[in-house]
């Protein structure tokens, strides 16, 4: 994607704080900040950080300084990060006591989106982690999927399909985080019961199937599953409305329906923020 794509919305020079290679003038409106009175960016998206890539970073720091300036935002006494955590721990590991920081003051919203779109433009971002920073903005602070994909700069079916990923099993998605499985290749396994899901994943690991083999026998399990008339189009009626509950909520949504009319409806959340955002949604 292109970059400048992904900086639109970002506000003026914000967008220039993010990238590789600092501006002479952002590196003048820089100033010198102690590490100690930096704490990390809690809506931080990125999850695992490579040991090898922070020990060639630190090696580098230590030979050449750090190169282009932080991104923070004033918390309490201190400061919070919003973009250059690699930066600020590879400095920490090379035994600076400061860091060169420029200092905005950004809202809750702003520093997320600062953080997905930095960590996405240098692929850091897993699909699953890019997922699940979606469904925070749109948990948390009430954003529809045209919404994030304006802020992002990705397309709403991009969105769309990211946040479906979230339907997967949590095996399945570890598989994605840990970058074993990827998005073109778990696609077709959403919908599956876990039974059949997780084996043809790990088939599809195993022996290296493509996309389009993964495609093919994620349909022939399907077809397993045959059921008369009337329960596949109930089956097709529930998963519409799971997409659509998932979609107006930000979270993942399961519905359970049974045979007698009765069922349950499941909402999945693995923060007591995003439950607040969905009581606040209900109690409107």
């Amino acid at each position: 994607m292109d970059n400048m794509q992904k900086k639109r919305g970002l506000g003026k020079g914000l967008g220039a704080l993010i990238s590789d290679i600092s501006s002479p003038e952002m590196m003048a409106e820089s100033s010198r900040i102690p590490i100690s009175r930096i704490r990390p960016n809690r809506f931080q998206p990125r999850k695992r950080f490579s040991q090898e890539e922070l020990a060639s970073l630190t090696d580098s720091v230590r030979r050449d300084g750090v190169l282009a300036p932080v991104l923070l935002r004033p918390s309490g006494d201190g400061y919070e990060l919003i973009a250059g955590e690699r930066r600020w721990r590879a400095s920490q590991a090379a035994g600076l006591q400061d860091i060169p920081a420029v200092v905005r003051d950004v809202d809750d919203l702003q520093a997320l989106e600062l953080a997905i779109v930095e960590n996405e433009q240098r692929d850091n971002l897993t699909a699953i982690e890019s997922a699940r920073a979606y469904q925070v903005m749109m948990a948390e602070f009430g954003c529809t999927q045209q919404q994030v994909a304006e802020r992002i700069g990705r397309s709403r079916t991009q969105v769309t399909n990211l946040l479906r990923l979230l339907q997967l099993p949590e095996k399945i998605q570890k598989m994605i985080e840990e970058r074993v499985l990827d998005m073109g290749h778990a696609r077709p396994l959403i919908g599956l019961p876990e039974t059949l899901a997780g084996p043809l994943a790990e088939q599809c690991v195993a022996q290296g199937w493509s996309a389009r083999q993964m495609e093919a026998h994620a349909k022939k399990a399907q077809s397993s599953m045959a059921t008369p008339t009337t329960s596949r189009a109930m089956d097709v009626d529930v998963a519409a409305l799971q997409d659509e509950l998932t979609r107006r909520l930000g979270l993942t949504v399961e519905l359970v329906c049974r045979k007698n009319g009765s069922g349950e409806l499941r909402i999945k959340y693995s923060r007591p923020e995003e439950l607040d955002g969905v009581l606040a949604r209900l109690r409107a």
